[in-house]
């Protein structure tokens, strides 16, 4: 990670972390970089509903405007939408003003390039470095150029040979966010009956204990319902937490071995193999190994996810999180053609999700974050790592210890997976304990 980009993108607080200037200064440091050899580059720039996305998207613009380059805006719209739509407007960079699952006091900016992909670490440099020497003022509004069919396109794009969902009641938690128009719209167009909720954004809900973090919601509108399948998206829809139609959570791992299952039934999974992280649950693990499907682990991050599908030719990968990947069709995580494809696999096959989520058993895991802690000094930390070796060594293959600092929050996160909920949890608890020991601001 960079001096301001982390995992997905710079973010943080609004008014703190990120700045209208700061935002100005990346406008104008990315259009320079991803701009060289065009006259007049273009930028399409989407956000979600905080009510910072609209002075933050006037600072990317004016920005922009002093590299040189034209801001395209498609308004309030999600992720994955605008990384397509960079690509089939021509535009030499896609910006997002989203802070993703955070709650509404932060926020972020993120980049795609020309083709659709977040930029390499080494692009992120470039823009890091022309940032250091760019002037960051935004003291005036630039005028930009409105697409209004930008959200016609990107439904136009998901519903490109989906699979009939007649039939299938859907729930739809939107979190307040990007997809609060588009995903019951997009759910509807397949011939899904569509109950949503969290649809009404002020600025301020978005996250506010609705969305993939909150999926409780969606669990008792489901029973409440009747309905086969509910979907909870996040601030910026470019993932999803399932739930089955008992009401019980299908989660990113359980949706990525639905998926790849599918596809390797149908002779679709080019070289049997997908990409996960390190998060991924030993019940997948499991299911993919008895399925003679080869998992590719790497880092915790769609990037890297993406990354590695990339060097290995391979079509499908995912996060634990509800961010998958499928190539075939996109070049990004995106929750909502995610939840079309998994809807397809319920439609086409006419199995219910909780049978369907049973070929990927979860082992018991317990995830903790540990706030008010100094994550830079993780790695010099040698009592706390002398406890993981012990915790490791008591649990043996049965289970799996991870801690790691996170990329987009201030936060350790503790993993561990044992036999049952109760020994994973006093195993993370004792992890926590020694973080908090050695660690404490």
């Amino acid at each position: 990670m960079g001096k301001y980009f982390g995992t997905d993108g710079v973010r943080g607080r609004f008014g703190d972390d990120l700045t209208i200037d700061l935002a100005a200064s990346l406008g104008h440091a990315a259009a320079i970089v991803l701009g060289r050899g065009h006259p007049r580059p273009r930028v399409l720039i989407g956000r979600d509903t905080r009510a910072s996305g609209e002075p933050l998207e006037q600072a990317l613009i004016a920005g922009i405007a002093r590299a040189g380059g034209e801001a395209l805006l498609a308004g309030v719209i999600p992720t994955a939408a605008v990384a397509r739509l960079t690509n089939l407007y021509g535009c030499q960079a896609g910006a997002v003003i989203s802070a993703s699952h955070n709650p509404s006091p932060d926020n972020g900016i993120k980049f795609f390039g020309p083709d659709g992909m977040k930029l390499p670490d080494a692009v992120e440099d470039d823009v890091e470095s022309v940032l250091d020497h760019g002037n960051g003022d935004a003291d005036e509004a630039v005028a930009a150029q409105s697409v209004p069919d930008a959200e016609e396109r990107y439904l136009s794009f998901l519903l490109d040979g989906v699979v009939p969902l007649n039939g299938l009641r859907v729930v739809v938690d939107c979190a307040n966010g990007a997809a609060f128009h588009v995903a019951p719209e997009a759910y509807r167009r397949a011939g899904a009956d569509v109950i949503a909720f969290a649809v009404e954004p002020d600025g301020a809900n978005i996250n506010d204990g609705v969305g993939s973090t909150h999926p409780e919601h969606v669990q008792e509108v489901v029973r409440a319902h009747r309905a086969h399948v509910g979907i909870a998206h996040d601030g910026d829809a470019d993932r999803l937490i399932a739930v089955d139609e008992r009401g019980e959570l299908v989660d990113g791992d359980q949706i990525l071995a639905i998926c790849a299952l599918e596809a390797k039934a149908r002779g679709a999974l080019p070289g049997n193999a997908i990409v996960s992280t390190v998060m991924a649950n030993l019940g997948f693990r499991r299911a993919m190994a008895e399925a003679e499907i080869e998992v590719v682990e790497t880092a915790v991050g769609d990037r890297y996810v993406l990354e590695a599908m990339l060097q290995r030719g391979i079509a499908m990968g995912g996060e634990q999180s509800g961010h998958l990947i499928f190539l075939d069709r996109h070049t990004t995580g995106d929750g909502i053609l995610t939840a079309l494809r998994l809807m397809g696999v319920m439609a086409a096959t006419g199995t219910p999700l909780s049978q369907l989520a049973a070929a990927a058993p979860r082992a018991p895991q317990v995830l903790l974050n540990i706030r008010d802690v100094n994550k830079e000094a993780l790695d010099e930390a040698t009592a706390l790592w002398d406890e993981v070796r012990r915790v490791e060594s008591e649990l043996g293959t049965e289970g799996r210890v991870l801690v790691r600092p996170s990329g987009t929050e201030p936060v350790i996160r503790v993993m561990v997976e044992a036999l049952t909920e109760a020994a994973a949890s006093a195993a993370a608890e004792r992890i926590a304990s020694a973080i908090r020991a050695t660690l404490s601001l």
